[in-house]
């Protein structure tokens, strides 16, 4: 078997025919989920229709409860390759707006992550005062920060991009530091006994054992990371009326109940998701080669 033949088995394969089962799940749903409508519809213009005449009803109502898989795929269409991409009416451009908020967030979270683990290993006190305290800021919903961080930083005139910016670094720096510190506890007792043995001082075992050891652990984290970066800069838009970025797409969808909208905003922000774990893995890789690791 040739290898690419076994890269579509073995990758390609498992993930289209989960693919296939959700699509029929979900057609399966929009039936359901608007066939009551559409049967009022029916009786109050007395209209007589066949089953196979009422599904294809269901499957095409412009503002349907839940919107068929191919009328996501329209509007995607639609929104992404028949307008400009700096259009404000074009799903490329609104996803731009969140990736600039996205990719702030992350590299201050990430960034700060790596400072409160190093700060974590170095002070054994911080892990006693300082990481209880960071676990419970996760329990605080989201939805409740945003919009006390949009309000505090509105009064002192500091609006448009860092507002954003700044809960994604809320979501986006709690799995970086915990990831960063089980990295930096990696080393084995008996290598961290071999550095003591070279009269190794403290910042060359950091730098020559422990950062080289948290590598793996570092891209883990990042992928969790970078994904609910995206979360928080979509959330963040919420609270403050944006209008531009795939969450002011979801408050129009939702003000004038353009449920296809909505949906397409949310897939579009799921591929963006996608792409930014798959450029952090192809990162991986390389960082991975250039330490001489195999790729798995």
């Amino acid at each position: 078997m040739t290898r690419g033949r076994r890269i579509a088995r073995e990758r390609l394969l498992p993930v289209l025919t989960v693919l296939a089962v959700l699509l029929v799940l979900w057609y399966v749903a929009t039936y359901f989920m608007n066939a009551p409508f559409q049967r009022d519809q029916n009786e109050r213009m007395n209209a007589t229709v066949t089953q196979s005449e009422f599904i294809a009803q269901t499957m095409a109502q412009p503002k349907p409860t839940m919107p068929a898989p191919h009328q996501v795929a329209q509007n995607l269409w639609k929104n992404v390759f028949t307008v400009k991409p700096w259009s404000k009416r074009s799903l490329v451009y609104h996803a731009g707006v969140t990736l600039s908020s996205t990719l702030l967030g992350f590299i201050m979270g990430t960034v700060l992550g790596i400072v409160i683990a190093v700060g974590i290993i170095h002070v054994r006190a911080l892990e006693r005062s300082f990481l209880p305290w960071i676990i419970a800021s996760q329990t605080i919903p989201i939805l409740a920060v945003a919009p006390m961080i949009i309000v505090v930083l509105a009064a002192v005139n500091v609006t448009g991009l860092l507002p954003k910016a700044l809960i994604s670094t809320y979501l986006s720096f709690f799995p970086v530091a915990v990831g960063m510190v089980k990295g930096l506890r990696s080393p084995e007792v008996t290598h961290l006994d071999l550095m003591r043995t070279y009269h190794a001082t403290p910042s060359q075992t950091f730098w020559k054992l422990r950062v080289p050891a948290s590598v793996p652990f570092f891209f883990a984290s990042i992928k969790v990371a970078i994904a609910a970066s995206l979360v928080g800069a979509i959330v963040g838009e919420l609270p403050t009326g944006a209008v531009a970025g795939i969450g002011s797409k979801l408050l129009a969808g939702s003000y004038y109940s353009q449920t296809i909208d909505i949906w397409a905003a949310l897939i579009a922000g799921s591929v963006v998701a996608a792409l930014l774990v798959f450029a952090v893995d192809i990162l991986n890789r390389l960082v991975t080669a250039r330490m001489g690791g195999r790729p798995a």
